[in-house]
């Protein structure tokens, strides 16, 4: 739209790789460098992470390109698999015939065995294979310690497969848990990709632009161009999208140049926020933050200067997976109907007290007995044993939460759940990366996403959990899973709700009391009387970290979503637990 009026052939911050768009910086060369190392490194791992959006793609894309022709490479970029899903997707990539074994499925002996076949007469024949798995910080403990063991496979020269493995800075505290200790000896060489400096992200914004026909000097001035650096933290993918807009909202006023004011109104249009020190989240957008919170003090003094994040309404990072009628094909008979309706059918799945003050159940009200979701109601038939089989899964995330509504005593009718919950002091939370033991720790119903043998997936809501199994609602029906099978179909994919802090709905406003942060501060100073949080935390952010650490988390001493739900877990919010399972 605005290309012909700055004079270039085409818009030049596409988020698309193109080739002719490339820019390499001095850590790119080097990023590449170490990978070009690894190939010839004799075998074993290659670690590459880096930011969301810093270019780790284009340093794999360049890579791929002089990657010596002796070589031969499999690329994964989705590697949310089973053992083995990735072994099967492994000889896939290279081409490999596993021999079919009739109607019984093929065992994971088959294809290492197949594999270790097929490396042997590469080695042979002088070629080297080089295994590439893109977002591998999404590879699970289990995956990662299947993957160590494809690399015994060796002569008594060199390793017989190079794996490089390209994810996000979560990837390398994944590799320092002390279970993949073995892995991580065997990475021969490891880059961290940064973001480019005030003077890269200059030459990056000047590079596209000539690329893309312009001619004269750039229509960026220069506190523009050093509002851009700050604003997308030397971030490609986020230059590229606050100079589209930028350059869209120039066009718009009428401007020949773009100034300050114009890149400030974009960054608010595309990341919610002009504010350079924002944390981005993991979906690259910047999360909402409490800045200078006078916190002032409940039972002893909290530090005013303490920056506590509250949480950011999934919504915005998630847009609604599906309209009313695709939900309403979602799963036959009652669920199907009242997911159509916005009343979803629970008959099996308790529902907390009711209470004439909706108030009586939000975050400031502790309660002794939280309500939990009944595994087996009486009268109500045991568990069908084993997994759901694909028609009985729900087709839709938004179903799933339909259902879990009634258990926080809110029917949720919108067509997106979430906005529906949001009127009622709840909020959805959806993460990629739970785990099973998180599921534990978290201990409240939620929605599961779960991949059967095959292209088929779908959704089921988890009610109950033992130390062997956990038991799944699919609408008409429960079954009992064994956690074995469970985390062979499921790969981390989470959604539940949770209640916010009371009468606490809208971002809370910096330098200003807020209820949220009076509650927060609160529960803290509980929780430190009580002994779990130590007596020298003495501030908020200090108290955050302390009351994290205790629960297993990361001690970053920002007050996120998981944050709060382990305080609500902890202060006895009447929010819905996980049954224990029948025996």
């Amino acid at each position: 739209m605005y290309a012909g009026y700055f004079g270039l052939a085409q818009a030049p911050f596409s988020i698309a790789p193109d080739p002719r768009y490339l820019f390499m910086s001095e850590r790119h060369r080097e990023a590449l460098a170490h990978l070009l190392y690894g190939v010839d490194g004799g075998g074993g791992f290659v670690l590459l992470s880096g930011e969301i959006g810093a270019g780790k793609t284009t340093i794999c894309r360049c890579f791929l390109e002089q990657i010596p022709p002796h070589c031969r490479v499999a690329y994964i970029f989705n590697p949310k698999l089973t053992v083995a899903e990735l072994l099967r997707t492994i000889c896939h990539e290279f081409h490999i015939e596993v021999p079919a074994q009739g109607d019984v499925p093929t065992s994971l002996k088959i294809y290492v065995d197949a594999l270790n076949e097929h490396l042997l007469r590469s080695h042979a024949a002088g070629q080297h294979n080089v295994l590439i798995i893109d977002e591998a910080q999404n590879l699970t403990p289990h995956v990662l310690e299947q993957l160590r063991l494809l690399t015994n496979l060796e002569t008594s020269e060199r390793k017989l497969l190079q794996i490089i493995l390209i994810g996000q800075p979560e990837l390398r505290h994944l590799l320092a848990q002390p279970e993949l200790e073995q892995l991580a000896q065997r990475v021969i060489a490891r880059f961290h990709l940064g973001t480019l400096n005030a003077s890269e992200t200059r030459q990056y914004i000047q590079h596209r632009m000539a690329v893309a026909g312009l001619q004269g000097p750039l229509p960026f001035s220069e506190a523009a161009l050093r509002r851009v650096h700050v604003l997308a933290r030397g971030v490609p993918r986020r230059i590229n999208l606050l100079c589209d807009r930028a350059l869209l909202g120039a066009y718009a006023l009428g401007l020949r140049r773009v100034e300050r004011a114009v890149v400030d109104k974009a960054a608010v249009e595309v990341f919610e926020s002009v504010d350079e020190a924002t944390p981005a989240t993991a979906g690259g957008r910047p999360a909402r933050r409490v800045g200078s919170l006078a916190l002032g003090a409940v039972g002893g003094a909290v530090s005013a200067a303490a920056l506590l994040w509250l949480w950011l309404p999934q919504t915005a990072q998630i847009p609604p997976r599906t309209d009313r009628a695709a939900v309403a094909a979602a799963a036959p008979g009652s669920v199907a109907q009242a997911a159509a309706e916005g009343t979803p059918q629970t008959h099996r799945l308790a529902e907390p007290a009711p209470s004439a003050d909706p108030s009586t159940t939000a975050a400031g009200t502790p309660s002794a007995t939280p309500p939990r979701a009944d595994a087996q109601p009486p009268g109500e038939p045991a568990p069908t044993p084993g997994l759901p089989p694909a028609d009985a899964l729900l087709r839709s995330e938004a179903t799933g939460l339909r259902v879990l509504g009634p258990l926080w005593g809110q029917p949720l009718r919108d067509d997106d759940p979430c906005t529906s919950a949001a009127r009622h002091e709840l909020q959805c939370f959806r993460t990629s990366r739970m785990t099973l033991h998180g599921l534990q720790q978290m201990d409240r119903p939620a929605v599961l996403q779960l991949h059967l043998p095959g292209p088929t997936s779908g959704w089921a809501v988890l009610t109950a959990l033992s130390g062997d199994s956990a038991t799944l609602h699919t609408g008409e029906q429960q079954w009992k899973v064994p956690l074995t099978a469970l985390a062979d179909t499921w790969r981390g994919d989470y959604a539940t709700l949770w209640r916010t802090p009371p009468d606490q709905r809208d971002r809370p406003k910096p330098a200003q009391w807020d209820p949220a942060v009076g509650w927060l501060a609160e529960q803290l100073q509980t929780l430190q009387t009580s002994g779990l949080i130590p007596a020298d935390a003495t501030d908020a952010a200090a108290r955050v970290r302390a009351f994290q650490l205790s629960q297993g988390l990361q001690g970053d001493g920002l007050a996120g979503p998981m944050t709060l739900m382990l305080l609500n877990r902890n202060a006895g919010v009447a929010e819905p637990r996980l049954a224990t399972t029948a025996p």
